[in-house]
């Protein structure tokens, strides 16, 4: 039971501490929606997914308004389409994300991700057929979302799928060079994808989720900093206690909108994601939390054990206040949406290399990170493979989403507006790793898979 004082506590968090509830987000399975044709199949797309997710927005304003929560946004998941479209006869799915965009328009909501395939094993036709339309179908769409799982902890690393993906990401950001590769800011590459993610640009509706779900994305980086300057000087056990208290209150808030929204639309409440989601806001930063703990600047030696300590007490805190937490849960390092990570970056002294090492203990990777245009498609395949060594071996989720900005270099700002912010483009090691993309094939799950 969440108690009155539970939610007056929290009215100083909103209205000082940048807390706000991310996301409330409506996973919508479309396994009914298959049809021999891309007509019929998106007809039923349309109107099931209006017929769901029709009161989501006036909901989500309704708990809002109730409880005085900031609820940013409200966004739609579904099936990965790579499923749904198989029994097309098709070359082209970008008709199924237009019907994506068209119908989470109608619904008021904010972004809709689901535009998916899933092949860290290997291809289907139809996945090869949705990968191959995703520099089309996000050049034409304004909120579809898209992301490829092509490694796991189980099956290994599906090398031939991530060869392909440096060249859809090299050509999405070419089709999309007008808006500075905007397109690369809603394409996700994934190592254990979770399947009940409502953050995008990485959210599905996985197989083995319900009908319909309501899923809630929390945020508060303000919130632990905040908390964090009480205990200056403390030792570190002190601080690791204090990030608990502060996630298991943050996580409480998600759990009351969840509930509430669950029973308004009559639809399962799914899972509570208790991520650290920064935004470009000044006090709403992950980097500046880290620095909290004692570092000069995000990016020095020490960033990556203080960010492992960070994840660990928000994931420790979160779960004793939900028995529900799923999705991503942790913290993201997202450069663009991160007002200290911009700062850290531009001045250099985070780089893409610390990036990388930060990610092993992050919730999910290397994320919105402005690269030089010219970067070679075998070069962006050899970041997105490391990634990947990462997530496999260590069996946790990381990701990978690279904004390869066509005409811009080293020194040079890319503006996306919004949440998504700003980055300066950082440097990335031009030695060639073309080799041993090249090679294909599969680099085998490690030993620790077989746990059977």
């Amino acid at each position: 039971m969440i108690t009155d004082f539970e939610i007056l506590e929290t009215t100083r968090m909103f209205n000082e501490q940048h807390l706000d509830v991310r996301t409330i987000t409506m996973g919508i399975s479309l396994t009914d929606c298959a049809s021999a044709t891309v007509e019929e199949s998106c007809r039923r797309i349309y109107d099931k997914i209006c017929k769901y997710a029709g009161r989501l927005v006036e909901v989500g304003d309704e708990i809002s308004k109730k409880y005085h929560v900031p609820i940013i946004h409200k966004r739609i998941s579904v099936t990965p389409i790579s499923i749904i479209a198989a029994s097309c006869h098709t070359n082209d799915y970008t008709p199924f994300a237009i019907t994506l965009d068209k119908a989470a328009r109608a619904c008021g909501v904010n972004f809709i991700g689901g535009f998916s395939a899933l092949v860290q094993k290997g291809y289907t036709e139809s996945d090869k057929i949705l990968i191959n339309s995703i520099p089309e179908a996000l050049a034409v769409t304004d909120i579809v979302c898209s992301s490829v799982n092509v490694a796991s902890t189980k099956s290994g690393i599906n090398m031939d799928a991530v060869k392909d993906m440096g060249e859809i990401i090299k050509k999405t950001a070419l089709r999309t060079a007008d808006k500075d590769a905007l397109g690369c800011a809603k394409l996700v590459v994934f190592a254990n994808a979770p399947e009940d993610n409502p953050f995008m640009a990485g959210a599905f509706l996985g197989t083995g989720e319900p009908e319909c779900v309501i899923n809630v994305g929390i945020s508060g980086p303000g919130v632990v900093k905040h908390a964090l300057e009480g205990v200056k000087g403390e030792n570190l056990g002190t601080v690791a206690e204090t990030i608990k208290k502060a996630a298991f209150k943050i996580t409480r808030v998600g759990e009351l909108v969840a509930r509430e929204a669950s029973e308004r639309l009559g639809v399962p409440f799914g899972i509570i994601d208790l991520s650290l989601a920064p935004t470009p806001a000044v006090g709403d930063s992950v980097a500046r939390l880290l620095e909290e703990f004692g570092l000069e600047t995000c990016g020095t030696w020490g960033t990556t054990a203080c960010l492992a300590m960070l994840n660990d007490a928000v994931k420790k805190g979160g779960t004793m206040a939900s028995s529900f937490v799923g999705g991503l849960s942790g913290a993201f390092i997202p450069v663009s949406e991160d007002e200290g990570m911009i700062a850290a970056a531009a001045s250099g002294n985070l780089r893409l290399e610390k990036l990388e090492a930060m990610t092993c203990v992050c919730s999910v990777g290397l994320d919105m990170v402005a690269i030089p245009g010219d970067t070679s498609a075998t070069t962006i395949s050899g970041i997105i493979a490391d990634e990947m060594a990462i997530g496999t071996f260590n069996g946790k989720t990381t990701a990978v989403r690279l904004i390869p900005v066509p005409g811009k270099d080293v020194g040079d700002f890319v503006e996306f507006g919004g949440l998504l912010g700003s980055a300066p483009i950082m440097a990335v090691n031009k030695a060639s790793c073309s080799d041993f993309i090249n090679r294909g094939g599969r680099i085998p799950a490690p030993i620790h898979s077989m746990r059977n």
